[in-house]
């Protein structure tokens, strides 16, 4: 494995200053594995390695729209569908004209449902989405805007009723079990997160002095509870198998067209009001958007990510993405969240690195 000096020295740095208490961190080019590390501590006490569990947040979206993917393979569905084709009740309010793409691409412009309504069982979730109404003078596909949890579990009802399980259950039998992904789950059942007891890292709060560590009660509601825009949780090489799946075509799990479908640029030069840039996105993956600005971009993938690079971002926590110019996949996750402004200076910075380490950059 390589010993990615500048990358590691990073993350050590930022445990110094208290930026996160660990970090885990898996690289592959080609498939060949360059790096599976776990630095730092999972919370205080315990080691945080390579297999420890850890937190997804919105790095779970793309799971969710390579199961939507799967049914448009399988005939079910088309991303171009109207939402209320699979689940009528959402025209209630307006909403007629919203696409399946429309929410994969953000741009269907939802307002969130009352407060509190994403604690509630799936069915009455599901309802309280479908209740709400477009954002004032919000034309669906012609505005962008990032939504963090509300249209996921309106894709996560479509692939309910479009299968007939229960999203967590589709997505851990049709994506991460056939990937090898045994320890990945979004909607982990409370024995198993009661049995994988030290395995699962917490989150911290390092805006905070002392850093205020996630409450242990909080972490299994969260991590028991089927969330599918940001309820993942798993070792990051695992998350690096999904990644080196669409790298390689789609493998057993999806078709080599689909995989160009949803990470292909869908939405190009808007501007995301929720995170105040332009940011390009394929279908419910954020592609390299470098071009609106290296050092400004929010979730990007470091200054030398090639153009076609496609991933995800977590909040104010993570990276996973594939670049297919250097057949590399990277899946990172550091446990502190210290405010967008220092994530975002982490993460761009850390990213650079790694491609310096690996000598992917432009400097040579």
């Amino acid at each position: 494995m390589a010993e990615l000096t500048q990358t590691t020295e990073l993350i050590e740095q930022g445990i110094a200053e208290q930026l996160h208490v660990g970090a885990q961190l898996y690289v592959s080019r080609n498939r060949e594995v360059v790096a599976d590390l776990g630095l730092g501590e999972a919370h205080q006490g315990v080691p945080l390695l390579p297999d420890t569990l850890m937190p997804w947040m919105s790095g779970s979206k793309p799971i969710g729209a390579v199961a939507v993917a799967q049914l448009r393979d399988r005939g079910v569905l088309d991303f171009d569908d109207r939402v209320t084709h699979h689940i009528p009740e959402f025209a209630a309010n307006g909403n007629d004209a919203i696409t399946i793409r429309h929410l994969l691409t953000h741009t269907a412009g939802l307002r969130p449902p009352a407060p509190g309504w994403d604690a509630r069982p799936w069915d009455e979730i599901v309802a309280a989405v479908s209740a709400t109404s477009l954002q004032p003078g919000w034309t669906p596909g012609e505005k962008a805007g990032y939504s963090a949890a509300a249209s996921w579990f309106i894709l996560g009802e479509i692939v309910r009723r479009a299968d007939g399980r229960p999203y967590e259950r589709y997505v851990r039998e049709e994506i991460l079990e056939p990937l090898g992904m045994v320890d990945s789950w979004i909607g982990m059942p409370r024995d198993r997160y009661r049995a994988y007891g030290d395995r699962i890292s917490l989150m911290h709060d390092t805006t905070k002095r002392p850093i205020e560590v996630e409450d242990p009660a909080m972490a299994e509601r969260a991590a028991t509870q089927c969330r599918p825009g940001g309820g993942g949780r798993g070792p990051m090489r695992e998350m690096g198998r999904f990644y080196e799946m669409l790298l390689a075509g789609g493998e057993r799990v999806l078709s080599a067209e689909s995989v160009r479908e949803l990470t292909s640029r869908h939405r190009v030069g808007l501007f995301d009001n929720t995170f105040r840039h332009v940011i390009d996105w394929g279908l419910g993956f954020i592609v390299n958007s470098n071009r609106y600005g290296p050092d400004t971009v929010p979730y990007g993938f470091g200054r030398h990510a090639s153009e076609e690079t496609y991933g995800h971002g977590g909040a104010q926590s993570s990276a996973s993405f594939a670049d297919p110019k250097h057949g590399l996949v990277v899946a990172i996750v550091w446990n502190g969240t210290p405010g967008e402004p220092r994530h975002q200076a982490r993460a761009r910075e850390t990213l650079t690195a790694l491609y310096e380490d690996l000598g992917l950059d432009d400097r040579r």
